[in-house]
Formats: C-alpha cells, structure tokens, sequence
C-alpha cells in the first residue's frame, strides 16, 4: 500500500476581482499576495482532524502490534514538498507523527517533485531534476530517508520520464496499471522501462485503489458496504507477483469521512491480510528485491503520455483545454527570466505557480471526472480558477521583468555566421546578460564586438539608449578578447547596478 500525501498552495480566488494584481510589495509579501493562506491552513487542519493525524496513529498502532509477529505492517507514503512545508507552517503534530512512522523502519518514502508539477513533461530536463533533488534532499533532513523509488506527479509516464527518472538514479517508478500501456497483461507484475533496462516499472492497481478511494462509501455500489475481510478475500483471489494499493492518503477520513466506517476499514485491512497464507504486506524496495521483471513498458511521449487521473488516464486532467495549455505555457516560458534574476524568493514564487494543481482546477470536461475536478477546486468553476490565475500570474511576471530588465528578444551568442556557430547560451534581461558575458567563449565575444551586436540589441531589444552608447564607447582596436570581455562585463554591471537605484537612468 501506497500513499499520496499532497496539498496545494492554492492561488487567491479573488485575485482579479479584488483588485490585487500590479501593486507594489516588498518580496516577502508576494508568497501572501498570490497565495491564500487562509484557505491553505483551514483545508490543512481540516484535513490533519480527519484524516493524517488519526490515519497515521492508526497506522503506528498496528505497526507496533505487529512487530513481533510472522508477518509485519509496511506501507509507503508520497509526500509532496509543498505538503511539508504545509507540515513545518500548519502542523508540526502531523510532521511529528510522519517522523515516528518513519522510526519504525516498516515504512518507505517515495521521491516526486518538490512542487507536484509537470516539470517532467517539460522540453528541458533541468528544472525536473532540480525540483527532484530538492525533494530528495528534504526528505532525507525531515525524514531520515533517501527514495530510491519515485513516483511522478499523479503517476505521470512516458519513455522520455522514464530515462530521466533513471538518470536520477532511482531503482524503479510506479505509474498506472491502465490497459493502454498493458494490453492483455496483468499489472500485478514487475516490469522494465522501455530502453531502461535497470529501470523498474511498478504498476497501480487501479481497479482495486478505485473500490477504496471511490466506491467505499457509495451505497448505490453493489458491493456497498466494503469490508476489511471483503477486500482482503479479493487480494487473496488476485493473481501476480505483487498487487499496488495506491489512494490519495485523504481518502481515509477527508474524502470518505470516519462516520463512513473508513478508519475501521483501515485499521483491520492489515489484520486480514496476514491471516491470509498467499498474502503479506510490502514496500515498493521489498518488490524489487523479491521478483524479476517479466515484460517491458512501451509509452511514446506526445499523446502516449499516461497518469491516473479520470477515465482517459492522459494528460488532459492539466492539458486538455486552451485555458490550461494559456497558463501552463506562460509558466514554462518564464523559467529563463526568472533563474536570470538569480533571486531565491522569485525562483520559488515561480516554482509555486508550476503546482498541477491549478491547472487541474481549469479543466472543462462534463460527467464524473467534472465532479470530481469540482470537488476538489476552491473556485467555483473553471473560468475563475482560469482568471484567478492567469491574473496572478500576469503580476508575477510583469515583477520579474522590471527586476530583471527584461529585453524584448534575446540575445543568442554565435562563435560564427549560421545556427552551428551557436553557443547554446542566450540572455533575456540585462541581468541575463552581465552572467553570460562571464561564460561566453572569446570567440564569440570577439565575434559579437566586431559586428555591433551588443550595441544593436542595448539599443533595439532592451530599449536603453544610455547602454548602448557606453557599450558603443568601449576601445576594441588592439585589444586582446579577455581584457574586451572584462571591459564590457563591467560596463553593464555598473550600468545594472544605475538601473537598480534608479530605475529612471535608461531615459536619459
């Protein structure tokens, strides 16, 4: 059994319609600017009443009943780190309890990205494994644990995730167990990346999450009411190597409510499931010790990509509708601008707006899968989670733009004429601009100078008459290329460091 433990940070719902956006703030209030804390923390604490903090206490006491027995309690959790940082600001008593089931040594963590984001499906891999390894790393400071199985944001798949996941040294990677990427197969057994050999595929068991995570309290189910000894009687009857529970953790007391009989359910499942011989409980790391791979998994990016998310089990929970694609394309083109600002409180704020679940609240779809996007939405449909923001998020980035002075193109560095004398590296702010100047080739820097292109693009692209005239004034004739880059280095930092203080220099 595993758990997905996430909460968002949610945009303000009234962010457009309270005449919020383009105020002047200091940066430590712009994460309270776009961000509702108020709702943050009233969902949070509701969530840990009903759900973590009695869900986990019952968790402890079984696991600790158990100890001496033939057969112990394991289960896993996935923990998003915006969740903990919900845990650190909202609920040290829920952190806590996290804490001492990780002291049991019966309990595994999962790795998956710091902000629950899309990142993995993004054209460059760097932001996913930056997100990834931060992660890792908070994991490893709260929780004394190092994952060594990872589980992408809503069990996102493709092949291309896969050779990251596997680039990041992880041993394995669940997604869902859905008949697109399994054909007549079972999920119940172990399977290889496409062209990852070393690379393990864990599959969820959907139709068995599902009788927990939606049908246990639906009295319309044919099976209603769903029973500890019921369910342990159907994994005992299920052929395979392993069979993959994997619920939102809200589920057992936020989703299904304790009234419903779902922490019973809970507290006795482990207790059937060791008194059956064919059946014993385990960790994603136990799976991968015990069983060899018996096929591989093929999923071609671009439509291939799955998840669990709704009947489709694709990208369009996120990506099905013009809205979303507005929003997600926005963020993702930002991403140069604000890792040029070199600013930590903007590289989060940005990461922050990458949280799927705001692109979830957008989705426009009809039937069960519009329900269950209701349910879960702070907004009240989806054109106000679209506004809210999109608005928001319009603010963040016309802030990043004059902090960072943004030009209107870039400027890309070329050792010679043509696209195979490009560098790789290109600036989009005059901060861009000071940090590549540092890590252009000479070549290129001699080659820029000859031409005028520093000058032109000041003059063109960034709209600052007063830079490009001190560029403009910079000695070339007979100088050698280091001494050329340092000069022209400190003319733009000095010029930067003006337009810091006064912003109004680059009128005259």
């Amino acid at each position: 059994m595993i758990f997905e433990v996430h909460q968002p940070f949610r945009i303000r719902g009234d962010f457009f319609w309270g005449r919020r956006a383009f105020r002047k703030l200091s940066a430590g209030e712009l994460l309270d600017h776009y961000f509702d804390n108020d709702v943050n923390r009233e969902i949070f604490q509701r969530a840990s009443r009903k759900c973590y903090l009695p869900s986990n206490k019952i968790l402890l006491d079984i696991i600790d009943s158990h100890k001496r027995g033939k057969k112990q309690v394991k289960v896993s959790f996935s923990l998003s780190g915006v969740f903990l940082e919900q845990c650190e600001k909202y609920g040290r008593d829920v952190l806590n309890s996290f804490k001492q089931l990780a002291e049991t040594g019966n309990v595994e963590f999962l790795g998956q990205t710091y902000y629950h984001s899309l990142s993995s499906l993004y054209p460059r891999g760097a932001e996913f494994t930056q997100q990834v390894e931060t992660h890792r790393e908070l994991v490893k400071e709260l929780l004394g644990f190092r994952p060594l199985v990872f589980e992408n944001t809503e069990l996102l798949y493709n092949n291309n995730v896969a050779s990251r996941v596997e680039e990041l040294g992880f041993e394995a990677i669940c997604t869902e167990g859905t008949e697109k990427i399994l054909g007549t197969r079972s999920p119940n057994y172990l399977y290889t990346a496409k062209g990852n050999s070393k690379l393990k595929v864990i599959l969820r068991n959907y139709k068995l999450t599902d009788d927990i995570g939606f049908r246990f309290s639906a009295k319309w189910w044919s099976e209603f009411p769903l029973t500890a000894d019921k369910y342990a009687q159907w994994l005992e009857a299920t052929p395979g190597q392993y069979i993959c529970i994997f619920p939102d953790y809200e589920t057992f007391g936020e989703h299904h409510w304790p009234e419903t009989g779902i922490h019973e359910f809970l507290k006795h499942l482990p207790e059937e499931i060791s008194n059956r011989e064919n059946l014993a409980m385990a960790t994603p790391s136990e799976i991968l010790s015990k069983h060899s791979p018996t096929g591989e998994i093929d999923v071609p990016e671009g439509t291939g990509t799955v998840s669990w998310a709704d009947i489709e089990r694709t990208t369009s929970s996120w990506l099905g509708n013009a809205l979303q694609w507005a929003y997600y394309t926005g963020v993702l083109n930002l991403e140069d601008l604000v890792k040029e600002s070199r600013n930590e409180g903007l590289l989060k704020l940005w990461r922050c707006f990458q949280i799927s679940d705001h692109l979830y609240y957008m989705f426009t779809g009809s039937g069960g899968p519009g329900q269950v996007h209701s349910y879960f939405s702070p907004y009240k449909d989806p054109m106000d989670a679209f506004v809210a923001a999109q608005t928001a998020f319009f603010d963040f980035e016309e802030k990043v733009r004059k902090l960072t002075f943004a030009a209107n193109e870039g400027f890309r560095f070329y050792n010679a004429e043509g696209e195979e004398g490009f560098t790789g590296l290109t600036a989009y702010s005059l901060m861009g601009l000071a940090d590549k100047l540092l890590k252009a080739p000479s070549e290129s820097i001699s080659f820029h100078i000859t031409r005028g292109d520093f000058v032109a693009w000041a003059e063109h692209s960034l709209r600052d008459p007063a830079l490009a005239a001190k560029i403009k004034r910079i000695k070339t004739k007979r100088v050698e290329t280091e001494k050329l880059r340092k000069n022209l280095h400190g003319v733009v930092s000095r010029h930067l460091t003006l337009n810091k203080e006064n912003p109004r220099i680059r009128s005259k």
